[in-house]
C-alpha cells in the first residue's frame, strides 16, 4: 500500500475508534472513554497532517483541489476545531457528533476518485493556502454550531412536551448547548469573512478582478449574509435558544449546498477538477 493511502486509512480508523469511544462515553456515562477518545482523535489528526504533507510533495502545492482532498481537509479542520472547543467545554456529546462526522467525510473522500490535480500555475499564490484554510475552518466551525443547534432543538422539544427519555439524560442542558452554538458561530464567522476577503484578493491577482459572480462566490455571499444576520440577531436583538438554533441549522444547509452542491452541479472556477475532466 502506498504511504499516503496507508496514512489515510490509519486516520479513518482513528476517527472511527474515537467516535465509538465518544458514543460509549455519552451513552454509558463513562468519562474514561471520552478521555481516551480525545487521545485517539489527537493521534488521528497528527496522522492526518502527514497525509497532507505527503500529498503536498505530490502536487507541489496545497492539496485541496479535488473532491477527495477537499472532504479530507474538511474532516481535518472539523477535528482540529472540536479539539480546541473541547478544551473549554469538555463535552463528550460533541465528540460523539464531530468524530462520526469526520469519519463519514473520510469515507466519502475514500470513495471519491483519488487523482492528483496539480494547481493551475496562474493560481499559484501565497493567498491560496490562506483562502483555503480560512474557508474550511469557517465551514468546520459552522458544522459544530449545526450539531449543537440540532441537539438544542431535540432537548427543547422534549422539555416542552415533557417527554423525557434516555436521550434527554445524555444531552447537556440547553444553556450549555446555546453557549456552544454561539461560540462556534463567533469563531466561524470571522474565518468565513477572511476566506471571502482572501479569495477576492487572490482572484484579483489571478484574473484581474476581485469579484466575478462565479456560482461559488454568489452562494458563499448568500451564506455569509445568513450567518451575518444570525450573529446580528444574537448580538443586538437578543436571539437565543430555539430561534438561534433553528436559524443555524437552516444556514448550514445553505453552506452545505455552497460547499458541495455548487462545486458539483455548476461550472465555474470552483468546480471540482476531477468531475470536470472529459
Amino acid at each position: 500500500m502506498e504511504p499516503v493511502k496507508l496514512l489515510f486509512a490509519l486516520t479513518t480508523v482513528s476517527y472511527l475508534v474515537a467516535g465509538v469511544l465518544y458514543l460509549t462515553a455519552m451513552i454509558g456515562k463513562r468519562e474514561g472513554a471520552g478521555q481516551l477518545g480525545r487521545w485517539v482523535l489527537l493521534v488521528g489528526i497528527v496522522i492526518h497532517a502527514g497525509v497532507f504533507a505527503v500529498r503536498h510533495t505530490m502536487v507541489l502545492g496545497t492539496p485541496v483541489t479535488s473532491l477527495h482532498e477537499s472532504l479530507s481537509f474538511f474532516a481535518w479542520c472539523l477535528v482540529l476545531l472540536f479539539l480546541l472547543l473541547d478544551l473549554r467545554f469538555r463535552l463528550s456529546v460533541m465528540g460523539a457528533f464531530a468524530a462520526p462526522v469526520a469519519t463519514g467525510l473520510m469515507m466519502f473522500s475514500a470513495f471519491s476518485p483519488d487523482v492528483v490535480v496539480p494547481l493551475n500555475p496562474v493560481l499559484r499564490s501565497w493567498l491560496f493556502p490562506l483562502h483555503i484554510s480560512f474557508a474550511f475552518l469557517g465551514n468546520a466551525a459552522f458544522a459544530l454550531s449545526f450539531g449543537a443547534g440540532v441537539m438544542y432543538l431535540i432537548q427543547d422539544r422534549m422539555l416542552k412536551s415533557k417527554r423525557f427519555n434516555r436521550l434527554y439524560r445524555m444531552l447537556p442542558s440547553i444553556d450549555v448547548l446555546d453557549r456552544v452554538n454561539y461560540t462556534c458561530l463567533s469563531v466561524g464567522f470571522p474565518f468565513m469573512t477572511l476566506g471571502i476577503i482572501s479569495g477576492a484578493a487572490w482572484a484579483n491577482l489571478a484574473w484581474g478582478s476581485y469579484w466575478s459572480w462565479d456560482p461559488k462566490e454568489t452562494w458563499a455571499l448568500i451564506t455569509w449574509l445568513l450567518y451575518a444576520a444570525l450573529l446580528h440577531g444574537r448580538l443586538t436583538v437578543g436571539w437565543r435558544g430555539r430561534r438561534a438554533a433553528f436559524f443555524s441549522t437552516v444556514a448550514f444547509m445553505f453552506l452545505l449546498f455552497s460547499f458541495l452542491g455548487v462545486s458539483l452541479l455548476f461550472d465555474g472556477y470552483h468546480t471540482f477538477e476531477v468531475f470536470s475532466m472529459p
